[in-house]
Order: C-alpha cells, then sequence, then structure tokens
C-alpha cells in the first residue's frame, strides 16, 4: 500500500492506495467518532462492494445503512441528491454522521455535496472504485452535481477525510469505463509531467489490461500531480485551473450530447485533442506534439472527434464555465508538453479549432 498526503493545515488527509482496502478498518479509523456511517453507493456498484464495505465498518459498532441511487451521470441531479437527504433525516442522522462515498465520480461527488450541505456539513470518506475517481475526482474536495445548462456548475467544496482507492475495484471495470479513466491518468502527464506522459505511451497495452502494477504507477503518479496541485491552490485561484485541460470543450460536449452519451472521460479525450489544436494554433506546442498526443489518446480506446453541434452552440455551451470570467471563456492550453496555462483566446481561433477538428 501507498500512502499520500493532501497537504491543507488542520484539513490535510490521507489517499491509500492499495489492493484488498475495502477490507482494512485501520484505513476508515475516522468513523471511530461517528454516530451512524451511511455508505452512499449506485444500482452497479452496491451489488459488489457494499456488503464487505459494511462488514468493515460494523466492526466500528456503529449502526451502518447504505443509500442506493440510480447509476449514471442523467442521475446527477437535485432530485437525485435530495434521496440522500430523505435518507439522513429519515433515520436520525446528525452532526457526527459519517458518510461513505462508494463508486466512481458521480457517486464521489453527489455524496461530497449531500455532506457539504447537511446540517451545514458533515465529514465524509471517498472509496472509489473507478479509475476516473481513483486518479482524479475522489482528490480535492470538488462536490456537486449538474445542471441541464452546465456539468458541475452547483456545487461546493468539500473536502474528505480519506480516500482509499482500492486497485481491484478496478478489475470489474467494463473497459469502457477503463478507457474513460485513461483519459484524466493522459491529462495529468499533458499538463504536469513530460515524463509520465512518456511512461503512459510505453505503457497502453498493460493499461488497457488493467495490469495491477501499471494501474497502481498511475493512480499514483496521477494522485501526486494532483495532491500537489490542490495543496498549493485548494479553491482554483490559480494553478488548479490547469486540471481542467480538455475539459472546458468536454463538458460541451457532455452538455450537448445529453449527460451519460459521453463518458466524462470520453469528452475529457476528445477534449484534449480540441485543447491541444488550440495550443498549436497560439504557437506553443509543435504539429508533432499535437499528433503525439491524438495517437496517445487514440491508444487508449478514446474518440478524438467530436460530435458536430456547429460553432455557434459550442461557443453557447462553452460559455457556462466556470473558468469563465466577465462573459470571457478562458482555456487551458498546453505551453508545451508537460506545462499547461490558463489564457483568453480569440473567438476566431476557437473557431478555428472547432472547424479543423470536425465540431463544425
Amino acid at each position: 500500500m501507498k500512502t499520500l498526503e493532501v497537504d491543507l493545515g488542520n484539513r490535510s488527509y490521507p489517499i491509500y492506495i492499495g489492493k484488498d482496502l475495502i477490507d482494512q478498518a485501520s484505513l476508515f479509523k475516522a468513523c471511530e467518532k461517528a454516530t451512524s456511517i451511511y455508505i452512499v453507493s449506485n444500482t452497479t456498484v452496491a451489488p459488489l462492494y457494499a456488503e464487505r464495505l459494511t462488514k468493515t465498518l460494523s466492526t466500528f459498532g456503529k449502526p451502518v445503512r447504505t443509500i442506493v441511487l440510480p447509476d449514471g451521470e442523467s442521475y446527477k441531479d437535485w432530485k437525485n441528491l435530495q434521496l440522500i437527504f430523505d435518507d439522513l433525516l429519515k433515520f436520525g442522522a446528525d452532526r457526527h454522521t459519517m458518510l461513505v462515498a462508494l463508486g466512481g465520480g458521480v457517486i464521489g461527488d453527489m455524496t461530497g455535496f449531500a455532506a457539504a450541505s447537511f446540517m451545514r456539513g458533515i465529514r465524509f470518506i471517498q472509496v472509489p472504485t473507478t479509475l476516473l475517481a481513483q486518479v482524479d475526482s475522489s482528490v480535492g474536495g470538488k462536490t456537486g452535481i449538474n445542471h441541464p445548462l452546465g456539468k458541475n456548475m452547483i456545487g461546493a467544496f468539500h473536502q474528505p477525510v480519506a480516500v482509499i482507492a482500492d486497485l481491484n475495484t478496478l478489475k470489474t471495470l467494463p473497459p469502457r469505463e477503463l478507457s474513460a479513466g485513461l483519459a484524466e491518468v493522459v491529462k495529468h502527464g499533458a499538463i504536469a509531467d513530460a515524463q509520465f506522459l512518456d511512461w503512459i505511451e510505453s505503457n497502453a497495452t498493460p493499461l488497457l489490461a488493467c495490469d495491477t502494477g501499471a494501474m497502481g504507477h498511475a493512480v499514483l503518479r496521477s494522485c501526486e500531480i494532483k495532491s500537489a496541485v490542490v495543496s498549493a491552490d485548494e479553491r482554483e485561484g490559480g494553478i488548479r485551473a490547469t486540471l481542467n485541460f480538455g475539459h472546458t470543450f468536454g463538458h460541451a460536449i457532455e452538455a450537448g450530447m445529453g449527460y451519460g452519451e459521453w463518458l466524462h472521460g470520453e469528452a475529457v479525450g476528445c477534449g484534449m485533442v480540441m485543447g491541444a489544436d488550440l495550443s498549436r494554433r497560439l504557437n506553443y506546442i509543435s504539429d508533432a506534439d499535437f499528433q503525439r498526443l491524438t495517437k496517445i489518446i487514440q491508444s487508449m480506446n478514446l474518440p478524438t472527434t467530436p460530435p458536430k453541434f456547429g460553432v455557434g452552440r459550442y461557443m453557447e455551451l462553452m460559455q457556462v464555465d466556470k473558468k469563465t470570467e466577465g462573459g470571457q471563456i478562458r482555456y487551458v492550453v498546453l505551453e508545451k508538453i508537460g506545462k499547461a496555462q490558463i489564457k483568453s483566446v480569440a473567438d476566431a481561433q476557437v473557431i478555428e479549432t472547432l472547424s479543423a477538428t470536425g465540431a463544425a
């Protein structure tokens, strides 16, 4: 097992990465002072792991309940968030209740938002079971739900007390979900570590085969990169926004298609191709860099051609983005492979990218 720390002063917390961690009660020691424990999961993950996790958490001698939500991005909304609050209120949860998010990014985001909101803030633990959640969404305290007009536009910053990434849960992922998670792995190399991107490029086959050794390194290095960024900029006032490389275009794809048609990682993978094209047009990266990054994304079985919404629709969708300031969309671009920056870009150059990548 590997252990990292997200350094946020008195709100610092550990990230545990290893095999069979769901069964290790010592990793859940934050539950010792809880009055009750609620596992929040979904209809896909709960049948696989909820019983095991309940057995582990029951060793603390506290009541343990499981709340099961529908599975999918399309359910990341007010209606289904309310199901968590309904259960907490019905069964007498209080300020010392612990929530435990057992699932992928949707469950983690919704459980975290519920924890941030219930009684104005209770504690929660992340137990991510998808690659995307292990390498990205479970770390950093971003929580929230989607709105029909924009992804993740309603939420709060609320840090977990621990992240417990059990690598064995990745063995049950469908290939499409695994590829979606690899998009965020590629992103971390592209924006922050050129040598890591080299390693990803050389290890596409074991990564797609969910080789435990390769996955362990991918999760560890991704979490190292993200935890360092979050520690330096918790509330996305500066450098943390670079973690959104590919997301402005990607979120537009998700919203435009209808949440759940494209997986988040698929949209981000395609969005990175679009972001790299924009970076090339700004004369930051070379054509060879653009072609290389596109091939790496393709090698992870991710789409690289966006849906054709047309220029006007893309610009409208991208306007609803958390990086937009004063009506000006700000994009994450690659200054070079392994380094990103935030930049306001003329609409004409963005339109060129939309046309060149097939979005128009």
